[in-house]
C-alpha cells in the first residue's frame, strides 16, 4: 500500500507541467525546515502548505532512521512518505533536500558510517530522484539548482556535510552540565565537505545569481554552543568564508537546521557583507516548552522552543529587492523577521572608510604570523607580531591596540589588554606606550561580536619589540 502511495505520488510529481518550468520563473517564497520524526504528529504540513511555497526545501533529519538496517530505514521513509499532508505539500511545489545525521543513519556520523551508500540511495529513492541521475553514481548528496530569469536568480546550494566529515572531538563535561560538549578539531586535513565537494562548491558559487541560499545540515555561524556545528571544524568554517571572498560571492544567505530551535544569527566579518544564518528545526522536534537561551554571540532573534519551519520571501519589484527571512511557528505564524534589501549583501558594502592611510605591517620573525593571519586563526594559541596602528579604551578597564587606523575595518585584529595585565615592566603603560609601536603578544584567538582578538591577561604575553 504504501509502495503504491509512493508510486502515485511520483507520478503526480512529474504530471505537473508547471514544475517543468518552475526554473525559469523568479522565486518569491521558498519554505524550508528540518527534523521531522515520521512516529510523532506532523501538524505544521498544513501550516507549511498554507504559505503556498514555490520551492520547498528539507535540510536533514528528514526521518530519524538511526540504523544499519536499510529495511528498517525504507520503511521508516516510507512511512514518512505516506503522511497525507506531505504528500499534499510534495503535489503543490518542487522539493530539494539534503541529509543530517538521523537520516543519514547514526546521530552525529560522519564519514565513518558504514552503510552510507546504501543510505544514499535510499535518500535518493525519498525524493524521487530518478534512477539516471549523475546523484546516483556521485558519492554524497551535494547538488545545486538556479530558478529565474537573469536579474532575478536564486540559486540553491546544498551542502552533504555528513558523507566525507571528519571524527568529532568530545571535550570534557564541566559541572552542571547535561552533555559532553564536542571541541574544536584543528588536526591537518580534518574536513566537513571532503576535497571533491570543496571543487564543486567553487564551481557554484563562480556561476552567475542574485541571491543564494548555501544550505547546511548543521549550523554555519554560531559557534558557542557545544553541539554540531561548522565551529566545531574551525579551518574548514574558514576556508568557507575564504572561498566566499576570493569568488566574491554576493547575496549569499545561509539556512540551517539541526538544534530543535529557531534562531537567526549575524556575522558582520565573516564575508565582504553581513552574513545571515537561519535556523529553522524543527518540524516536530523542537523542544516544547521554555528553556533558558544558550550563548550565542552571534544571535539576532531566536525562538528557543516550539515546532518551527522558516520561510524566505523576495520582492523583487521593489527598487532595491527586499528579502525577508521568517520563522513561523507550528500555526503558521511569524515569530521572527527580518528584512534586508539586496544591496546589504554585495561584496564591499560594508567597508573600511575610504580615504584612510593605513600604515605598513612588519615581516614577523621567529614563527611569529600577521595580524591578518590571526584574524583567520580563531580558537588557536598563536604569536602575533604587528604594528600598533590604533589604540581605544583605558588601562583602568581594558585597552584596546589595534592592527588598523579604525577599529571597524573588517580585517582589523584587536589586542585587548586587561587591567590585571598592568604589572611588572606595564606597570606604568598608558596608551601612548603602544601607539605606533610593533607589538609581539601571545594567546588564543577568539572574537567579540564576531571581531577577531587576544586578550591579554599577564604582561608575559605581551612585549614591544621595536618603536620604529
Amino acid at each position: 500500500m504504501i509502495h503504491s502511495l509512493r508510486l502515485a505520488l511520483f507520478a503526480s510529481l512529474l504530471a505537473i507541467p508547471s514544475f517543468a518550468s518552475a526554473q525559469d520563473k523568479p522565486l518569491t517564497r521558498i519554505a524550508f525546515g528540518s527534523c521531522a520524526h515520521q512516529e510523532k504528529p506532523l501538524p505544521i504540513w498544513k501550516s507549511v502548505v498554507g504559505v503556498k511555497p514555490e520551492l520547498m526545501l528539507m535540510l536533514g533529519d528528514n526521518i530519524y532512521a538511526d540504523t544499519d538496517d536499510m529495511k528498517v530505514m525504507k520503511d521508516k521513509y516510507d512511512k514518512a512518505a505516506a503522511h497525507p499532508d506531505y504528500q499534499t505539500l510534495r503535489k503543490s511545489c518542487p522539493t530539494l533536500g539534503i541529509w543530517d545525521d538521523h537520516d543519514y543513519g547514526k546521530n552525529d556520523a560522519g564519514v565513518e558510517y558504514a552503510k552510507k551508500e546504501e543510505s544514499q540511495q535510499l535518500f535518493l529513492d525519498f525524493f524521487d530522484v530518478p534512477k539516471d541521475s549523475p546523484l546516483r553514481k556521485q558519492k554524497g548528496i551535494y547538488q545545486s539548482q538556479t530558478y529565474g530569469p537573469a536579474g532575478k536568480r536564486v540559486q540553491v546550494i546544498m551542502l552533504d556535510g555528513r558523507y566525507f566529515r571528519s571524527p568529532m572531538k568530545r571535550g570534557k563535561r564541566e559541572p552542571g552540565m547535561t552533555y559532553t560538549p564536542y571541541i574544536a578539531n584543528t588536526e591537518p586535513g580534518a574536513t566537513i565537505l571532503g576535497e571533491e565537494q570543496w571543487k564543486w562548491l567553487e564551481e557554484q558559487l563562480k556561476k552567475p545569481a542574485e541571491i543564494r541560499l548555501l544550505v547546511s545540515g548543521i549550523q554555519i555561524v554560531a559557534e558557542d554552543h557545544g553541539f554540531e556545528k561548522w565551529m566545531n571544524f574551525p579551518n574548514e568554517r574558514e576556508r568557507l568564508y575564504k572561498l566566499l571572498r576570493d569568488t566574491k560571492a554576493a547575496g549569499v544567505i545561509a539556512l540551517s537546521g539541526d538544534r530543535h530551535l529557531a534562531e537567526l544569527c549575524m556575522m558582520e566579518r565573516a564575508v565582504d557583507y553581513p552574513l545571515y544564518d537561519l535556523t529553522a528545526s524543527g518540524f516536530n522536534q523542537a523542544d516544547k516548552k521554555w528553556r533558558p537561551l544558550e550563548k550565542n554571540r552571534h544571535r539576532v532573534a531566536t525562538m528557543g522552543h516550539g515546532d518551527n519551519f522558516g520561510v524566505v520571501t523576495i520582492d523583487w519589484n521593489a527598487t532595491d529587492p527586499v528579502i525577508g527571512l521568517q520563522i513561523r511557528d507550528v500555526d503558521g505564524d511569524i515569530t521572527i523577521q527580518q528584512k534586508l534589501h539586496l544591496s546589504d549583501l554585495q561584496v564591499g558594502a560594508h567597508v573600511a572608510k575610504k580615504g584612510v592611510v593605513e600604515v605598513e605591517q612588519p615581516k614577523p620573525k621567529d614563527g611569529a604570523i600577521t595580524a591578518l593571519e590571526a584574524t583567520k586563526k580563531v580558537g588557536e594559541k598563536v604569536t602575533v607580531e604587528m604594528r600598533v596602528s590604533s589604540t581605544g579604551g583605558t588601562v583602568e578597564k581594558r585597552l584596546y591596540l589595534n592592527s588598523k587606523k579604525s577599529f571597524t575595518d573588517a580585517e582589523n585584529f584587536a589586542v585587548v589588554v586587561m587591567p590585571k595585565a598592568f604589572t611588572g615592566k606595564l606597570e606604568k603603560a598608558t596608551r601612548t606606550t603602544f601607539a605606533d609601536k610593533i607589538i609581539r603578544v601571545t594567546g588564543t584567538v577568539t572574537t567579540f561580536k564576531t571581531a577577531p582578538q587576544i586578550v591579554v591577561d599577564d604582561e608575559k604575553q605581551i612585549e614591544i619589540v621595536s618603536d620604529k
